[in-house]
C-alpha cells in the first residue's frame, strides 16, 4: 500500500478512538496531518486571544523543514499507538 492510501487510511482509523486523546497528542496529530498534506506552515500566525488557533498553528509550525512523507510516516505510527491506547 502506498504512503498517502495509509495515511489517508490513518486518517480515517483515528476517528474511531473510543476515548479522547490528550490535548498534547491531538496537537501532535494536527501538526502531522498539516505538514504531512500541506508542507511548511505559510499561514499567518493567529491572534492573540485565538488561543486554540494559536497552539494549533505552533504545532505545525514546529515541523518546519520536515518533509511531507516523513510527516506521514510519523503521523501513522502515532495514530497505531493511539489506536492500542484509546481502542
Amino acid at each position: 500500500m502506498a504512503l498517502v492510501e495509509r495515511f489517508n487510511e490513518a486518517a480515517e482509523n483515528v476517528k474511531n478512538l473510543t476515548k479522547r486523546p490528550e490535548d498534547e497528542e491531538l496537537l501532535e496529530l494536527y501538526g502531522l496531518y498539516k505538514q504531512g498534506n500541506f508542507g511548511d506552515n505559510n499561514t499567518a500566525k493567529p491572534g492573540v486571544l485565538d488561543i486554540k488557533g494559536r497552539h494549533k498553528w505552533e504545532a505545525w509550525e514546529k515541523l518546519k523543514g520536515t518533509s511531507k512523507d516523513s510527516a506521514m510516516e510519523k503521523y501513522i505510527a502515532i495514530v497505531k499507538k493511539l489506536l492500542d491506547k484509546y481502542s
